[in-house]
């Protein structure tokens, strides 16, 4: 099976299938509906790298993420993907695994294998592998760790908003001896959340103690480890604060191991809201940073680079909030 073929079934000229095919000019509604329905009806599968030829372009975008572990990561995909396939496009994801040097790796595959952007969900990207990438004139979307210039956008979360409506939701329940999990502080995202809760507890009129905050790793064990620090204080926190919500779940098991109920004996926040959170056992009170929005702007922020809509990037800001569950509760004293 090949185009001419499908050409003689639809009754049109072969540049005609071509085009509509690679997408480089406009085709009538009419006359696209025989073609699709010609291929469909002869089974032909179009040459991914005759495409690509034709269009001077892969067809490919990139998506770096940090841990696909971490179910905040596989939702990303999720949807940026649909957004990717409904545009002609197809995804490579490259999971670093918070790993420098497996980044530089993966970052470099993606460029061999000719992208025609990236999308970089991470923070451990650093400017030698950034600038591989803009040598090339390969649009970059950045997720908090880029600067808007020419091929490259940046998203930028308020992490502020929902922080402060977690420590003001534990001041109203009396709780004033708030700890917090901070992620690694060597990414900038971690950096940023800690700022903001000591920023916010010190509007609260709360003194900064330097032992109530404790670093994980973004990960369940990190944030279990976190814990069991806190609680070996002669002085325990009576609610704590996570960076992200893995960190959050690892927190809970360390609470159990040491005989302790949430909220009862220790409020709980998270940060991020994914799948887990509603269906943890108590159903986890966090801070929610949608992946639908981050994965939407992310792709049409790429798209409109790619396709020369804007050469200079824009810079795109992603609210968040608190949603209160079961694992925060009034300070019984």
């Amino acid at each position: 099976m090949n185009i001419k073929k499908v050409a003689e079934h639809a009754n049109v000229s072969t540049a005609t299938v071509s085009r509509l095919i690679n997408k480089t000019s406009y085709i009538s509604p009419e006359t696209a509906k025989k073609v699709w329905s010609a291929i469909e009806e002869l089974g032909y599968y179009p040459n991914i790298n005759a495409r690509g030829l034709a269009s001077g372009r892969s067809l490919l975008l990139g998506l770096i993420v940090s841990d696909l572990v971490n179910p905040f990561f596989p939702e990303l995909v999720k949807h940026f993907e649909e957004c990717a396939v409904e545009h002609g496009y197809e995804v490579i994801t490259a999971n670093t695994n918070y790993d420098p040097a497996r980044t530089a790796m993966r970052v470099r595959s993606l460029i061999e294998r000719r992208v025609d952007g990236v999308a970089v969900m991470t923070s451990e990207m650093n400017q030698t592998l950034v600038d591989e990438l803009s040598t090339r004139g390969i649009p970059i979307v950045f997720f908090e760790t880029g600067e808007v210039r020419e091929n490259s956008s940046n998203i930028r979360i308020d992490y502020e908003q929902g922080i402060r409506e977690g420590i003001i939701h534990l001041f109203n329940l009396g709780h004033r001896r708030i700890g917090f999990i901070t992620g690694p502080l060597s990414l900038k995202s971690s950096q940023m959340r800690k700022s903001a809760f000591l920023k916010f507890i010190r509007e609260q009129g709360i003194i900064e103690k330097k032992e109530l905050v404790t670093t994980g790793n973004y990960m369940i064990d990190g944030g279990r480890k976190a814990m069991s620090q806190l609680l070996e204080l002669k002085e325990r926190p009576t609610a704590v604060m996570t960076s992200n919500d893995m960190m959050a779940m690892g927190a809970l098991q360390a609470l159990r191991t040491y005989g302790l109920h949430v909220p009862e004996d220790m409020s709980l926040i998270g940060f991020d809201d994914i799948s887990l959170a509603e269906s943890n056992d108590p159903p986890l009170t966090t801070v929610i940073l949608s992946r639908v929005k981050v994965a939407e702007s992310a792709f049409e922020s790429l798209f409109a680079l790619i396709n020369n809509a804007s050469k200079i990037g824009k810079e795109m800001w992603i609210e968040t909030k608190l949603i209160i569950r079961e694992s925060t509760a009034r300070l019984i004293v």
